[in-house]
């Protein structure tokens, strides 16, 4: 059977913010009832079509890696962080300090590979060159919790501009959604477009010249620092909803 490719996105923010629930309804497609706190990291694995309904169409799998938020754990979790092919923000649309230590969580991820993402004297200025444009590393900003708003508030929300926003100085697409319901990412709908859109973006930079827009010849070597061997299309059903956790000592 042929081998599939894959991509890892990491899924960060503040903890309680929704990111195991906002986890599980991308790679199901259904909400979880019964969301626990992550210790360490939990892995869930989607197949994603890329660019869906064209020539280019390629099947790849996408590991969602749901990095525990827990400040105690902020020194240990670097281990996750490589390599890192794409990253989700993600904040809780009702608590302002989450979204504000977004910058925060983007800091510690690219500081892990040694890059200098910070402007000037200011830890919190993020350098937009680190992002803007097909070679840098794609990010995706997601608002939860939004059946928790009233509604002034949620009109507010979905109808304001981004100016000054970390989506904005990223150049990345926002969405703002409710996780614990399965209508929030239907197919068809803006949201599922842009979070569709992310993930082409995501496998294009890892696996498709920007010249040609063709894919590379051959698999990555997994021996090569940074680089994901395959995984087999052979018929395993555990593998699409698969979940692993990894706890931090």
């Amino acid at each position: 059977m042929a081998a599939i490719d894959k991509v890892r996105v990491l899924v960060v923010g503040d903890s309680g913010v929704g990111k195991t629930s906002l986890t599980h309804l991308i790679a199901n497609n259904e909400p979880l009832t019964s969301p626990g706190w992550t210790v360490g990291c939990a892995v869930e694995v989607k197949l994603h079509e890329y660019k869906e309904g064209t020539p280019s169409q390629n099947t790849f799998f996408i590991e969602l890696w749901d990095v525990g938020g827990s400040i105690s754990h902020k020194n240990t979790r670097g281990v996750f962080y490589t390599p890192t092919h794409g990253i989700i923000l993600v904040h809780d649309l009702t608590n302002k300090k989450s979204h504000e230590n977004l910058q925060r969580w983007l800091i510690e991820i690219l500081n892990k590979d040694g890059k200098d993402v910070i402007k000037g004297g200011d830890a919190l200025d993020i350098d937009p060159e680190q992002f803007l444009g097909s070679t840098q590393i794609p990010i995706l900003v997601i608002g939860t919790k939004l059946d928790m708003l009233d509604e002034n508030h949620k009109n507010k929300i979905l109808n304001k501009t981004s100016s000054g926003s970390i989506a904005e100085q990223c150049g990345a697409d926002e969405i703002c959604l409710n996780s614990h319901e399965a209508r929030s990412l239907a197919a068809g709908t803006t949201d599922s477009v842009k979070l569709s859109r992310f993930f082409d973006k995501v496998i294009e930079r890892k696996y498709y010249s920007r010249d040609t827009g063709r894919k590379y010849a051959g698999s990555y070597n997994p021996s090569l620092p940074g680089q994901f061997s395959t995984f087999s299309a052979a018929p395993q059903p555990s593998l699409y909803t698969q979940t692993s956790s990894e706890t931090i000592a």
